[in-house]
């Protein structure tokens, strides 16, 4: 069974009094510790095809299946709930919170799917002791590089264990060193744990790390 699929989905916008169809009947189906990059120019729907398949969006007509789960039809609660306990996010800007250190970046979700404090903290010292950060954890956001920020905002996507983790543009705003060493990361992550991966991207060389490449056109996967 897929572990997210999304199927005929459709998505528009008013614009200017017309109706604009960003996605035209997209389908994509993620099996079990798959990492796939769905490449795309910019505009051509793939972060709406994200929002969409992480909940964030409502498609207006299609499916969206999370571990075989039909979400069409949950309200936005069921959604929320669903959402925070099966899929982790991962973006281009880290947006971590910027008065918390590191590690409370990374206890905060725990805390709010109902994780005891200590034990989010003990799960969040592993973490990113994993990520070569055991001697970051106190720093805040602003005394972190770049490619640390990043680590922590994947840190913190893994930390109640998704069926799935969305990743969009995860590079984007990092040099080439720093975008390497978040590639890798997200690779171990994906051969050692069995995490899946979906990894929305423009560049190429992002996408070869992946373990299949899909492409959108025109608001469809070909």
């Amino acid at each position: 069974m897929p572990v997210i699929e999304l199927r005929g989905v459709v998505r528009r916008y008013a614009s200017a009094g017309d109706a604009l169809e960003v996605l035209r009947g997209a389908s994509l189906a993620l099996e079990p510790g798959e990492c796939v990059a769905l490449v795309a120019p910019s505009g051509a729907g793939k972060s709406t095809l994200l929002h969409i398949a992480g909940l964030l969006e409502r498609a207006d007509r299609g499916e969206v299946l999370i571990g075989g789960q039909a979400c069409s039809k949950l309200s936005d609660v069921r959604r929320t709930a669903l959402r925070r306990r099966a899929i982790g996010f991962v973006y281009q800007f880290h947006h971590l919170l910027p008065e918390f250190s590191a590690l409370e970046n990374v206890v905060v979700p725990q805390m709010i799917d109902g994780v005891s404090r200590n034990a989010a903290a003990k799960r969040a010292t592993e973490l990113l002791s994993e990520v070569g950060l055991a001697e970051r954890l106190t720093h805040r956001p602003a005394r972190l590089s770049g490619g640390e920020q990043q680590r922590v905002a994947i840190v913190r996507a893994m930390a109640n264990r998704p069926k799935v983790l969305l990743a969009d543009e995860p590079t984007g705003n990092l040099d080439s060193e720093n975008s390497a060493a978040v590639l890798s990361l997200m690779k171990d992550l994906n051969r050692r744990l069995g995490q899946t991966i979906l990894m929305i991207t423009h560049d190429s060389d992002a996408a070869s790390y992946a373990d299949r490449i899909v492409r959108m056109r025109d608001g469809c996967i070909v």
